[in-house]
């Protein structure tokens, strides 16, 4: 397998087969450095931490000056699994993400919170952080498809562009020895910084990845891929057979055109089609299907 390349699956597929299939990125060359059931080790590490979650996503696509449709869509499957299970959710975004989600969950009846959070320098976004775990008091961070910052504290895009102006620093909420868990697709994103000493030696990911370290990582060709593998390997260790722990695939795509109807996002074109980092809905909706099985 070469980095950019398409992953091939082995006659048994696992969930994390199944989230580096079809990647386009070179983020599979990643796999060695984490262990091989890193999904799974990631959904028992969400069970031995039961209580409040905080979900953080959003991306701030450049060339377009809205967010992707990669993210709120996988944030949306992780907290339905975990309402399934008894846990409160609270979503957190910037920019436009706030608003969508907000309005998503009302259609569905949702009373999960959402968190709009400050764009600002640092001190004021450390005192924010802190402030908001003090009141929300969560048992668990997971961050899907959200940048984190750099060595040199700037957040970049991957055509390594600045997007800090746009960007909320919610990696401060990582850095407080909460339980957490990472999800990302390109090496920039919160958590990626397990593997930032690796990051640098792909070829088609950043030279300066994020820094921002989790508990537990889960990497993905996309990383709503990742939210649902994440969702399925909670459904298999809960062990609820009655309980997929996945939304179906027409909610998925009612999801997506609804995110880009309202201003969001392909991240990798910045253009407003129905489509996540270049997939279309049925690509798309295939990886959950092959989940399902």
């Amino acid at each position: 397998m070469r980095p950019g390349g398409w992953y091939t699956q082995p006659m048994t597929t696992t969930i994390e087969d199944i989230l580096l299939g079809q990647d386009k990125r070179g983020v599979a060359a990643l796999r060695p450095y984490l262990p091989t059931d890193f999904c799974t080790q990631a959904a028992r590490y969400v069970l031995e931490h039961p209580g409040p979650a905080l979900i953080a996503t959003g991306f701030y696509i450049l060339a377009a000056g809205s967010h992707e449709t990669d993210g709120p869509p996988g944030a949306l499957a992780i907290g339905a699994a975990l309402q399934a299970l008894g846990r409160p959710v609270t979503y957190l975004s910037d920019g436009p993400t706030p608003t969508l989600l907000r309005e998503w969950l009302a259609r569905k009846h949702d009373q999960a919170d959402v968190v709009d959070c400050p764009v600002a320098g640092i001190p004021q976004s450390r005192q924010w952080a802190q402030e908001l775990l003090a009141r929300l008091k969560p048992a668990l961070l997971i961050s899907i498809e959200r940048c984190g910052r750099t060595a040199q504290d700037t957040y970049l895009n991957m055509r390594s562009r600045d997007i800090t102006p746009w960007t909320a620093r919610l990696d401060y909420l990582f850095e407080q020895g909460i339980p957490s868990v990472g999800i990302g697709d390109g090496g920039n994103e919160i958590g990626m910084g397990n593997l930032a000493e690796f990051i640098p030696t792909v070829e088609s990911l950043p030279r300066e990845p994020a820094i921002t370290r989790v508990d537990r990582l889960v990497i993905a060709s996309v990383s709503n891929w990742g939210g649902y593998g994440l969702a399925a390997a909670l459904s298999q260790l809960a062990g609820r057979p009655d309980w997929s722990g996945l939304p179906t695939v027409e909610h998925e795509a009612k999801l997506i055109r609804f995110l880009v109807d309202n201003g969001a996002v392909d991240g990798t074109t910045g253009k407003g089609d129905y489509r996540v980092d270049g997939f279309t809905l049925e690509e798309h909706g295939a990886v959950l299907e092959k989940l399902r099985g």
